[in-house]
């Protein structure tokens, strides 16, 4: 039982000011595997009232001051990776093998990468006679979902502590106890009180709390296209800065030169890591009209041979969705696709068998799916792939940009010059072009259209916490 009483509030382990707890549970077992407190706007008031004292000191600190800070988490995350992709793995569905490098040692490696961009940063630019300078925000909202839980919160907490900015974290009250891990590192290495504070809590108690207070300049949020709406339009009445990073209903284009097999199963993999719970998973797979049925016996194959079972045990390809409530949101959009007429190629609402305790549900293949389907329109947030057919290479570019969302997408094809083509005709903020891209934390993520706004990650990621200020020298 991972038992955290208190919060992290101006460089120590302090009281909630309320004693009501949330329970964290274990997504393949459904046992509670912690108890974290369960916030109040007192304590959002303690910890902005923190980051707004630490602010100041910490702005003015070096930038080799602050790198050298950030190396140092960087180095205590990577020495405890085991530590945290267990934990993940437990509190998200992830199975552990796969948690401990995604969940646990990409955020290490984001770390690391502002460490290199900060120390290379122009903070001052001269421009004629002008000094163009650019200089922290202030104290910064960080508000992050539960699906990649430590990954979120690194994203957002290293790059504004490189920029000299202070943070009070929010994180998802489903998978909060990463969090309090990573407070254990901060502390231990030994970063100023008030930098970094972490609250744990209720959206509605918390996360509106913390987003309304006059103290906050900066709100960095993470999550549902929904939420991000009311985060904007509550930020809108002090004008704070918004970084939005939403939802995606991304698309993966196989075009008619594409090699299928190797397109089909690297679309539908992407699409299924860490059951779907992925916002930018390509879960539609758009392939040329007359392939659409050999698409469709590939895509089940693939997902057939996925093995699906406790995320602690290493022969595991799939572990569960995270919680209840979503578990019964992807089962409902199983059965309106089935309504909506798509063709169910396998997977369905029953659970896996032997697997009936556990937020479980069976990757799940539709087919003959029009792109004006609910399924294929929602971001279901689950193991769901569409495949979708295109007439030609317009109307697959056609299919992936009729969407709500533009988060990312992918495009296969055997002339990697056609494929970049198209790529550019894509309205979303990445495509992987011929193939699953590594993982490059030096290059800007984020959406278009209603999947967010504002860039994460890499330089652009440090600059949505910097104001620029022009000075004008004689």
């Amino acid at each position: 039982m991972h038992d955290r009483g208190q919060l992290f509030i101006g460089g120590k382990w302090v009281d909630p000011a309320a004693t009501g707890r949330i329970e964290v549970v274990n997504a393949a077992t459904e046992a509670v595997l912690g108890l974290v407190p369960a916030g109040s706007p007192a304590d959002v008031e303690a910890a902005v009232a923190a980051a707004r004292a630490g602010f100041e000191p910490w702005a003015a600190t070096s930038v080799d001051t602050r790198a050298d800070l950030l190396q140092r988490l960087g180095d205590a995350l990577m020495a405890r990776l085991p530590e945290f992709g267990t934990l993940i793995a437990q509190e998200v569905g992830m199975p552990v093998s796969t948690a401990t490098v995604a969940q646990a040692g990409l955020p290490a490696v984001v770390i690391k990468s502002f460490v290199d961009i900060v120390r290379e940063f122009p903070f001052e630019e001269a421009l004629g006679a002008s000094m163009v300078v650019r200089e922290p925000m202030g104290v910064v909202a960080a508000v992050t979902p539960w699906n990649y839980p430590l990954h979120q919160a690194v994203s957002k907490v290293a790059a504004a502590l490189a920029a000299g900015c202070t943070v009070v974290l929010k994180p998802s009250e489903v998978a909060p106890l990463s969090a309090f891990l990573l407070a254990d590192l901060i502390d231990e290495a030994g970063f100023p009180p008030g930098v970094f504070n972490l609250v744990t809590g209720h959206p509605k108690v918390v996360g509106e709390a913390l987003i309304t207070h006059p103290g906050v300049d900066v709100i960095s949020f993470t999550g549902s296209t929904a939420t991000g709406q009311r985060v904007a339009e509550v930020a809108a009445q002090t004008l704070k800065r918004v970084t939005l990073e939403l939802g995606g209903k991304s698309a993966s284009l196989v075009l008619d030169d594409a090699d299928l097999e190797e397109a089909v199963q690297a679309s539908v993999r992407q699409a299924l890591l860490n059951s779907g719970q992925t916002c930018m998973a390509w879960s539609r797979l758009v392939v040329p009209r007359e392939r659409h049925d050999e698409a469709a016996l590939i895509a089940r194959k693939v997902a057939e041979q996925l093995r699906m079972g406790d995320p602690l045990e290493p022969e595991s390809d799939l572990g569960p969705l995270a919680s209840h409530d979503q578990r019964e949101r992807v089962r409902r959009y199983i059965r309106l696709g089935q309504q909506e007429g798509a063709t169910l190629v396998t997977g369905g609402v029953d659970p896996p068998e032997g697997l009936e305790r556990g937020y479980y549900v069976r990757p799940t293949i539709f087919a003959d799916v029009s792109n004006d389907m609910a399924i294929a329109v929602d971001e279901i947030f689950g193991p769901v792939v569409v495949i979708i057919p295109a007439d030609d290479e317009d109307d697959a570019v056609r299919i992936a940009n009729d969407s709500p969302y533009g988060l990312h997408g992918a495009v296969f094809s055997s002339d990697r010059t056609r494929a970049e083509a198209v790529a550019r005709r894509m309205r979303t903020g990445q495509v992987d072009v011929c193939g699953v891209g590594g993982f490059n934390p030096f290059a800007p993520f984020g959406g278009y259209k209603q999947s967010g706004r504002g860039r994460e990650l890499g330089r652009w990621g440090l600059e949505e916490f910097l104001e620029v200020k022009s000075l004008q020298l004689p």
